[in-house]
């Protein structure tokens, strides 16, 4: 009894003694439905209650690491971004560049037009307002102001809701996902579907606009249950191009009711309407501090126009022209920061926020999280050593730091809140000489040292590359890191 209570008393001096938290950040076409019973793999669930880990008192281990930058850098495709208010409690405006000219609140329109290749990100939640327990509809409008028509091909889209398409359930820390069983989360479940190259069934191949005329690009339910939780969420990515300009609108709008008394989707006119009388949707998110602020940093959630969709990364040493990554030596390590933000780039400034073109003054000043954006790194791992060593690849969540130390903080068992969930798409030769592709699915909680991803053997002077990319979920709260450890 004395020995249980000392250990008891142990773990809660432990506790009481742990960091306190970082700032918080606020082609073909398949047949995708909104059925949950898809994600089958509930059984796999962990359980930590039942785990022999949550038996031992919780203690932080520290990891020495040569912290790098990551190479490489976004592109340049301009991204409609909706995620500001992130919960949605009355019918308005969420993002829009259309022009200020003939609108009752100008302030709410920012004025840029896009042609060409763009994307549209929006992740919202719907909640009933005074018991109101009406469908909300989050819809794009598209208007050409040209005197010829436009065409807006979709080249990608996938868009669900989390109570029906993707309830959040627990999954294990890592497991295969071949064919996109493994979701907990509608941005989980979107990202998924985009990382694999598809577009979920019911989008249209394209739409056109007649000059001075506006379209629907989508109109999509949010339904609020009468059941508690009643709160629900969409997450949404489409990838478009466009043969003019366009501009665009993101909207929220409660359903309508027929003559019956029945919820009814709103027409054009009613959300062109909104368009030119509706104000920017309250009540809104918290404002961010300013850029460069050191304490109680508040990031704040984009509304705007943000500046590239994808990163990709040749993460090399270039010696004498050969394309190479020399492993650490026996039992080191070396990482390259992930999804970084002002504060929490692990010392290195190698801060990846897309920046906003045009964005609303109470909202994040960059795409902090940069959600949505797809990750494409490639590491042509080479054995400068006169021996075979196993290599290990691994994504970790590391406790956030801006410290330019030489070693990251992990916690055992990690912290329960989940920083990482979403799948990761894996290209490599095995040992035995067959060409992988996998998809994994991988979760990770705060100050979460991650399993690894990835394990080779590499013989002296032998070069594999190994491709790691996806897509960074909404619900994620970075940084993380991308780490190579060479095996004893």
């Amino acid at each position: 009894m004395f020995v249980s209570a000392c250990l008891l008393l142990a773990g809660f001096l432990i506790a009481m003694v742990l960091p306190a938290a970082g700032a918080s950040l606020g082609s073909p076409s398949v047949s995708v439905t909104g059925s949950a019973t898809g994600n089958s793999l509930q059984s796999l669930s962990r359980n930590r209650s039942n785990s022999a880990a949550t038996s031992l008192i919780p203690h932080w281990i520290t990891q020495d690491a040569q912290v790098r930058s990551l190479p490489g850098w976004l592109d340049n495709v301009p991204v409609l971004n909706s995620n500001s208010p992130e919960v949605i409690e009355s019918d308005g405006i969420l993002v829009s560049t259309f022009p200020p000219q003939d609108k009752k609140f100008p302030g709410a329109h920012l004025n840029l037009s896009l042609n060409g290749r763009f994307d549209i990100f929006a992740h919202h939640i719907a909640k009933p307002v005074h018991g109101d327990l009406g469908t909300l509809y989050l819809g794009v409008i598209l208007q050409n102001p040209g005197k010829e028509p436009v065409t807006v091909s979709i080249l990608q889209a996938a868009s669900f809701i989390e109570k029906t398409d993707a309830p959040f359930i627990q999954l294990p820390d890592l497991a295969e996902n071949p064919v996109g069983r493994l979701y907990a989360g509608a941005g989980d479940r979107t990202t998924d579907l985009i990382l694999r190259g598809y577009t979920q069934a019911g989008w249209p191949a394209q739409i056109t606009i007649a000059p001075g005329q506006s379209k629907m690009l989508f109109a999509l339910p949010v339904p609020i249950h009468d059941h508690p939780p009643a709160n629900n969420c969409r997450s949404t990515i489409v990838k478009a191009q466009t043969t003019g300009k366009v501009y665009a609108g993101c909207l929220a709008m409660r359903a309508r009711k027929d003559a019956a008394g029945r919820q009814r989707q709103p027409s054009l006119e009613e959300w062109e309407g909104l368009l030119r009388n509706g104000s920017l949707v309250t009540p809104r998110d918290r404002a961010p501090t300013a850029p460069k602020s050191t304490r109680n940093v508040i990031y704040g959630r984009v509304a705007g126009v943000s500046r590239g969709v994808t990163w990709r990364s040749l993460i090399c040493k270039d010696l004498g022209g050969r394309v190479r990554l020399n492993i650490a030596p026996p039992g080191k390590t070396f990482s390259y920061v992930l999804s970084t933000v002002e504060q929490g780039a692990f010392g290195t400034m190698n801060y990846q926020s897309a920046p906003l073109v045009v964005r609303y003054p109470d909202t994040a000043h960059k795409a902090f999280g940069n959600y949505g954006v797809r990750y494409e790194l490639s590491l042509p791992l080479y054995n400068s050593l006169p021996e075979a060593h196993s290599v290990t690849v691994t994504i970790q969540s590391p406790y956030k730091s801006n410290v330019p130390d030489r070693h990251f903080n992990f916690r055992e068992p990690p912290i329960e809140r989940v920083f990482f969930r979403g799948t990761v798409r894996l290209r490599y030769r095995d040992d035995l000489g067959a060409e992988r592709l996998r998809y994994v699915h991988l979760v990770l909680h705060q100050a979460d040292k991650g399993k690894p991803l990835v394990t080779l053997k590499l013989l002296p002077s032998e070069t594999r590359m190994v491709v790691v990319d996806y897509l960074y979920p909404p619900d994620c709260t970075p940084p993380q890191v991308l780490s190579v450890e060479t095996l004893d």
